[in-house]
């Protein structure tokens, strides 16, 4: 304990000036005898499918249930771990308003699901922490004058100065509500009505907070993503956003997971351009063990759009290593949010990045903003990926899109880091633009529930279902046999120009391979590039890639 003592000890002063020893005290005896089944260190074979808890249902079986055969029947290993969006009582935001962090949703089934689950895959629970419900036990008992919850929640203050907050809605920032006694008080949302930022700056509410990644990492999870976590404190005059303070909460939860439950890892959601995410790692030893590298998935939309890999080589040749020994990226593609565009800040121009708009909003999407500096801009985009990637009157040729979508993740999967995938994207689903219709909510056009049964059938006998899923498995179980996939490795991001993507893996080993993907619909010749594919066995000499087409290649061995 006294190694944990010396790492908290520190951050808790920097969080409560005055209070760090009485704080320090009160997180030690917090996790005192506590633990959890830890994890060995990510590798070229760890791997994360994204889903909700009911992504798939089958009538008469609880979701979780369901979602679990499917994983053991279907999926199997292609995937080593899956990552769980909020899985506890909610109220809205498809999740992520909850309720209740301690507790399973009834409807989707209960704690010993997720034992099921855990058979055969790792587990990343979804830590809400920023916000809860406003129908929640602990906003309630503010709301009632409750004395436990005193302090847990932000009332507006007119001495606060929140003219700079950044915000990813348009709403208002502070929205009323009834106090027992019949007053009215407007307390901090940063998301919504319904989803009431929990006050940090308060001791009793980060405790209760670290009381639950406990108990998270105690029920065996092996990874916890903090969601939304660059919003968590609040300082007046500040932008809100990224405070010393809030790094300072992700540190000592990174000392406490790692004390609870070694190799856990700790995941950081933040939807930021590319300099502010990075910040998330700390120095490499002391913050995030996983951030998300938010750039890559509109700069890999980008590429496909506009025919040029320009804009994403020249980011990604600066990212040429690991973070740390034990800190690298979370790289994704799709997700349950939409594609967001505020982490091409710097990267894109407005020109390109109307392109993007546009390619959506012509495949019936939507697009969703964000309040900056009090000036409206363009938060995400609202689409499937899969369809993003061609154009609206190829959305319905299968091989079009499933040659997209290969090449898309040859990219993702030859990136440094553990990657994720979307289970739309590994399904190869279209967007619901039906369901986003009826609900008026646009981040549904990339939720859609699916049936067990038809799915079943569907991967064998929709052309599209069938060649996304087979060709995603077929490159990620390439990607576990080789050392050069590590997700602490080196990579080395080459020019061979705009119309190929060409990243160089554990550069100058025995394992190295260079990953190259074309990103037109014309052959590219690659002639400084030869060797043997991975992926299929075929000599190259030079490297030949025909339109959307990828290869792995091992120089110089016949």
């Amino acid at each position: 304990m006294s190694r944990l003592r010396n790492r908290v000890l520190p951050l808790a002063e920097q969080l409560y000036p005055g209070r760090g020893q009485e704080v320090a005290d009160r997180l030690l005896a917090l996790v005192d005898g506590r633990s959890g089944p830890g994890r060995a260190r990510p590798d070229e074979g760890t791997s994360y499918l994204i889903t909700y808890g009911d992504a798939v249902r089958r009538p008469g079986e609880t979701p979780l249930h369901t979602l679990a055969e499917v994983l053991r029947d279907h999926v199997g290993d292609i995937v080593s771990d899956v990552h769980l969006l909020p899985m506890f009582p909610w109220t809205s935001d498809d999740g992520f308003a909850v309720v209740d962090h301690r507790e399973v949703n009834p409807a989707l089934g209960t704690w010993d699901d997720l034992a099921e689950l855990e058979k055969h895959h790792g587990l990343m629970f979804d830590f809400v922490a920023n916000h809860v419900s406003a129908s929640s036990q602990w906003f309630r008992g503010w709301l009632a004058g409750d004395p436990a919850y005193d302090g847990f929640f932000i009332a507006r203050d007119p001495a606060f100065d929140a003219s700079r907050v950044v915000r990813p809605r348009v709403s208002p920032l502070f929205h009323p509500f009834e106090r027992g006694d019949g007053r009215t008080v407007e307390a901090w949302t940063t998301f919504g009505a319904d989803q009431v930022d929990v006050n940090v700056g308060t001791v009793e509410a980060l405790l209760e907070l670290t009381d639950v990644l406990v108990g998270y990492v105690e029920r065996g999870a092996s990874a916890v993503r903090l969601d939304a976590i660059g919003f968590l404190w609040k300082e007046s005059g500040t932008t809100c956003l990224h405070l010393p303070q809030t790094h300072a909460v992700v540190k000592l939860w990174r000392a406490v997971v790692d004390h609870v439950a070694p190799g856990t890892q700790l995941l950081t959601e933040t939807n930021v351009p590319h300099a502010e995410n990075v910040a998330y790692f700390g120095d490499g030893t002391d913050e995030a063990h996983l951030v998300y590298q938010f750039a890559l998935p509109p700069l890999v939309l980008h590429s496909f759009v506009s025919g040029s890999t320009e804009k994403l080589t020249a980011w990604a040749r600066d990212i040429t290593g690991p973070v740390g020994e034990n800190a690298t990226w979370f790289n994704f593609l799709a997700s349950h949010d939409g594609i967001g565009l505020r982490p091409t800040e710097g990267i894109l121009d407005d020109e390109e990045r109307q392109a993007l708009v546009a390619r959506t909003l012509a495949h019936g999407g939507a697009v969703s903003m964000a309040s900056v500096d009090g000036r409206q801009s363009v938060y995400e985009l609202n689409i499937s990926f899969l369809d993003a990637l061609v154009t609206p009157e190829d959305v319905r040729d299968a091989e079009a899109v499933a040659a997209r979508a290969l090449a898309a993740h040859s990219i993702l999967l030859s990136f440094i880091g553990v990657p994720a995938i979307y289970y739309h994207s590994l399904f190869g689903s279209s967007a619901d633009r039906e369901g986003m219709r009826i609900s008026g909510i646009n981040r549904r056009i990339n939720r859609a529930v699916l049936d067990a049964d038809a799915l079943e059938r569907e991967l064998h006998e929709d052309p599209r279902r069938s060649l996304v899923f087979t060709g995603i498995a077929g490159l990620m179980a390439a990607r576990r046999q080789h050392a050069a996939f590590s997700p602490y490795g080196a990579q080395q991001v080459e020019d061979h120009g705009a119309g190929v993507f060409v990243v160089r893996r554990a550069v100058g080993t025995d394992d190295e391979i260079v990953c190259a993907t074309n990103v037109r619909g014309e052959a590219a010749v690659l002639p400084a590039v030869s060797g043997t594919d991975v992926l299929t066995g075929r000599r190259h000499d030079p490297l030949l890639l025909p339109p959307y087409g990828y290869a792995w290649i091992r120089p110089g061995r016949g």
